[in-house]
């Protein structure tokens, strides 16, 4: 894209909160290149007091300011948000959807022909520069526009092009996936406490875990199994907790929850 990035959020909730704050962060975009459309002014008060852009209760206004419009309302509001926004739609103007399960093929048949579509399930992470997300580029996606939404999604984590088929498994894993991991924290610090540390500790230490245990399989590139054997000496601690994980169920729950998760993706995208 030859002219300079303006960002426009069609919606202004958690998910574009984190995003704007994390492009500004990363220095792509200043404030005031900026700008989120949401009729419920708290979530326009919240956008601007955590990202300091401005914000309208009006979305063909995203428009007249912007190049770059990401669509971030809820699913079942993608349609009505379209439909508000379609007068403006113009060439200048490439649409990059977060909304859970929606197809590039209803996005691109409720915008003028030609329309420049790009379909992205980010995850919350990109508030601190550790978003994990999948996109898939509509027909008329240019390879511009693909280098553009790599430059912006890499500015906030890890960003992978995939086909659109796998974005509902994407949405499974990282984008409902932060839930499992707070979870999952919370989980071990309950059970710092339970072995007699204080819970201040305990949730410090947890986090701290997970994200030291994160960086080892990315930075290593080793199988997560064969760093889990490396932890695992024999009859240790370690391969006593491993039992009773493996007794609970723990791991097929976590391939439940990412399956259900997914389609549930996919049963938003068909109603």
């Amino acid at each position: 894209m030859s002219c300079a990035i303006k960002i426009g959020f069609v919606g202004a909730g958690k998910m574009a909160t984190a995003l704007a704050k994390g492009f500004i962060t990363a220095g792509l975009v200043q404030a005031d290149e900026v700008i989120a459309s949401d009729v419920h002014e708290p979530a326009r008060a919240a956008f601007t007091a955590e990202t300091g852009a401005r914000t309208t209760g009006f979305n063909p206004d995203v428009m007249k300011f912007s190049n770059v419009v990401f669509l971030a309302v809820k699913p079942a509001y993608v349609l009505e948000a379209l439909k508000e926004i379609r007068a403006q739609f113009t060439e200048r103007h490439l649409l990059i959807s977060i909304a859970a399960g929606i197809p590039l093929a209803k996005l691109e048949t409720s915008l003028p022909d030609g329309a420049r579509v790009v379909r992205v399930m980010p995850n919350t992470p990109a508030l601190v520069g550790a978003s994990a997300s999948g996109y898939a580029l509509g027909k008329a996606a240019t390879k511009e526009d693909e280098t553009l939404a790599q430059r912006l999604l890499s500015a906030v984590g890890l960003a992978v092009l995939v086909k659109e088929a796998l974005l509902d498994a994407v949405t499974g894993l990282s984008g409902s996936g932060p839930a499992y991991v707070y979870l999952m924290i919370e989980a071990l610090s309950d059970g710092g406490v339970a072995a007699g540390l204080p819970r201040d500790v305990a949730t410090r230490l947890a986090a701290q875990t997970v994200l030291g245990g994160a960086r080892m399989v990315l930075e290593t590139g080793m199988h997560p199994g064969a760093l889990k054997d490396m932890v695992t000496s024999p009859g240790g601690t370690t391969i006593e907790g491993v039992h009773e994980l493996e007794k609970g169920a723990v791991r097929a729950a976590f391939i439940n929850a990412v399956r259900a998760a997914a389609d549930k993706s996919k049963r938003l995208g068909q109603s």
